[in-house]
């Protein structure tokens, strides 16, 4: 089972009505978007978090049931939902404006993180904007220690970092490498890379994020596809690429998300979900869940939003 913790919010989409641009409410956050792909694409999936008794709280737990997500995790509370306004630009990665302050994700605590795991829990996803504000930040950074000390959870962690949300860039890059060192799986975007270490190229950047003590670290590369470093368990390196599929792209919300829960629904469906079976991946079993989560990631951008594939849309895909 894959357990997912963060936030979960309400994304703004813009859509044009005439001579007006409106904008129309849409379940959504890194997170949560991540938790449903994993789900669409074969694997166990809980969540943990902390949403609103609001109607926006009440679709977003809806999504995640119609989705098979597990809810059991979650504290309900009567601080209002996230809202994140989306501004869309042709090939440009969306703008987003969030109303934050004094909401029910934002306000996750140590004390609403489970005592234990679930039985059968076997990674742990978190990342996002969630670690740039606090108490949700502490929490979840918490909840990983614990995940690490328990030895045998995969954490996978993705930073899907929003500059404006960081306020002290010393501060928060000192606990992005503590982040990046109780995880197992990094994945970065060659955005986020441009932010993290300005000026570096990217196969020097990958080789400092596994030096920090992942087992491997993926970059997605937008209409390129994706990379991954893997340090094996003799201490070899293996590299391995894999190609994005070429539909139309509507908009490009929840691409990463998407390919961060296909990839690691991969891992959980074929049984390759722990440290020791990933540092065993050869070249092509990695090339072959980089490109399994890049035709998933292809596909929700061919669709308007997070509207992430299932596991039968994502095999029927040609090459």
């Amino acid at each position: 089972m894959i357990i997912v913790c963060g936030e979960a919010l309400i994304d703004m989409v813009p859509q044009n009505s005439g001579d007006k641009e409106v904008f129309y409410p849409a379940p959504g956050g890194s997170p949560y978007n991540t938790a449903i792909a994993a789900a669409r694409a074969g694997a166990g999936v809980q969540f943990i978090g902390r949403l609103s008794k609001d109607f926006f709280g009440e679709a977003l737990i809806r999504r995640l049931r119609d989705n098979r997500v597990g809810t059991d995790m979650i504290i309900r509370a009567d601080e209002h939902s996230t809202l994140a306004f989306v501004k869309l630009g042709k090939n440009r990665e969306p703008e987003y404006l969030f109303y934050t302050e004094g909401a029910a994700d934002r306000s996750f605590s140590i004390q609403d993180i489970p005592a234990s795991f679930p039985a059968g829990s076997r990674c742990l996803v978190f990342g996002s904007i969630a670690m740039t504000m606090e108490p949700v930040a502490t929490a979840i950074e918490t909840l990983a220690l614990r995940a690490k000390e328990a030895g045998n959870i995969v954490i996978s962690f993705d930073p899907n970092i929003r500059p404006f949300m960081i306020h002290d860039r010393e501060a928060y890059m000192k606990r992005f490498e503590k982040w990046v060192a109780v995880s197992t799986i990094v994945k970065i975007s060659a955005v986020d890379f441009e932010f993290i270490y300005p000026g570096m190229d990217l196969q020097t950047a990958l080789k400092k994020v596994l030096s920090l003590g992942p087992r491997l670290v993926i970059s997605t590369l937008g209409a390129d596809g994706a990379m991954a470093l893997l340090r094996s368990n003799n201490g070899g390196l293996i590299e391995a690429e894999a190609p994005v599929v070429n539909l139309p792209v509507v908009d490009t919300i929840g691409a990463g998300d998407t390919f961060h829960g296909a990839f690691l629904s991969r891992l959980e469906t074929r049984n390759k979900m722990s440290g020791e079976k990933i540092a065993a991946l050869d070249a092509e079993e990695l090339r072959e869940a980089l490109f399994f989560a890049n035709k998933a990631a292809s596909i929700v951008c061919s669709r308007r939003g997070a509207a992430a594939p299932t596991l039968e849309e994502i095999e029927k895909l040609p090459f």
